[in-house]
């Protein structure tokens, strides 16, 4: 299938997956591997896709340099329902934890947290509309906590950390939905890393998570058997049926990256596509880019006009244009230019253009 039959999608999950990935997964969808099926017909239990499984968690292990000491569990029921299993089998240590609030997700994973001990707001930058990060020196820290949690990226309100939070000997747990793969990450220094697979990794269905051993096992005793990190560890994510083909996409995608030149190569391609956007935002006259110069997102790039009639047209010119997914999210409106790592630069190029163009005539 050829780009010219495809829109470039700025969707923000579930958002645009690699044109390659998706010619193979086609190419192999009636019959994998001359198995004579599909790998959405698999028993999970046979050996095909036992290899399959083994050589997705490899790849991934590889290309995030995850140490051995950490297992890589497939899970299920998206990065929402790590907003509980997070307290469910982390907070028994001392009953109490830490959350910074700097946006939507975050915000409901400290509301739901709350149900299973003490939560200390370490940061809330609701005070100026989630459009900054709290910096190191802002953090309220409390040394008896069990974990801090926080949300890498903000999807809705265009914002991302860019260092991470010293916590002492307190264990750092991450929602990377939104970035992951974006950049190296130094795995050692997090607890516990998850993140939901529909902005980066493969289609929604599949939830990473990054857990190092010596944190599982110690549960809060009406913690569910799914929501038990330690059940799914020994059982290789496999208690139960997997989601079978959105981890067979994710080895697809990771072969992808792979073929790039892995995370640093991504990397580079991402600040490439950020810095043309907000350049093109910052020097247009009818643009503003509401997210803070030093908490601005390379994921996800939010801007609007003083109108919200002129907001409507340009979705609706850009949609015509083939460029679309540009509204904002119901909380903040405006527009969202998600560009995750499968968005080609040369989208983003169309989009600056269209940008440009639109800035002129209005």
């Amino acid at each position: 299938m050829a780009m010219q039959d495809r829109v470039y999608n700025f969707s923000a999950g579930p958002s645009m997956l690699p044109l390659e990935v998706l010619t193979r997964a086609g190419s192999e969808i009636t019959n994998y591997g001359g198995s004579g099926m599909s790998v959405m017909e698999m028993s999970h239990r046979s050996k095909a896709f036992q290899k399959i499984f083994d050589d997705t968690q490899a790849k991934f292990r590889a290309l995030l340099n995850v140490p051995s000491n950490y297992k890589i569990l497939f899970l299920q029921g998206g990065a929402s329902t790590q907003f509980s299993m997070v307290p469910l089998n982390l907070i028994g240590k001392t009953g109490k934890a830490d959350y910074a609030v700097t946006g939507n997700f975050s915000n409901i994973a400290y509301k739901e947290a709350k149900r299973y001990g003490e939560i200390n707001v370490a940061a809330n930058s609701e005070d100026q509309n989630h459009t900054y990060i709290p910096t190191q020196e802002q953090l309220k820290l409390s040394p008896d906590a069990s974990y801090f949690h926080y949300c890498a990226n903000n999807t809705i309100y265009g914002t991302e950390w860019q260092y991470v939070p010293e916590t002492g000997n307190v264990t750092l747990c991450c929602d990377m939905s939104s970035n992951i793969m974006s950049r190296p990450v130094d795995v050692s220094k997090y607890g516990l890393i998850y993140a939901g697979a529909q902005k980066n990794l493969a289609p929604s269905g599949l939830t990473v998570v990054m857990i190092r051993e010596d944190l599982a096992g110690n549960e809060l005793p009406f913690t569910p058997l799914m929501m038990n990190y330690k059940t799914m560890i020994d059982k290789d994510s496999m208690y139960n049926t997997p989601p079978c083909w959105c981890i067979y996409i994710l080895g697809l995608v990771c072969d992808w990256l792979e073929n790039l030149g892995g995370v640093p190569s991504i990397e580079k391609i991402k600040r490439n596509k950020a810095q043309m956007l907000y350049d093109t935002l910052d020097s247009s006259r009818l643009f503003t880019a509401p997210a803070q110069v030093g908490s601005r997102s390379d994921m996800n790039v939010v801007f609007r006009t003083s109108n919200d009639d002129l907001d409507a047209k340009f979705v609706k010119e850009a949609t015509e244009a083939g460029l679309t997914s540009l509204k904002g999210h119901r909380n903040v409106g405006g527009m969202r230019a998600s560009i995750y790592n499968a968005v080609p630069t040369e989208g983003v190029e169309k989009l600056c253009d269209f940008i440009r163009t639109f800035d002129k005539n209005n």
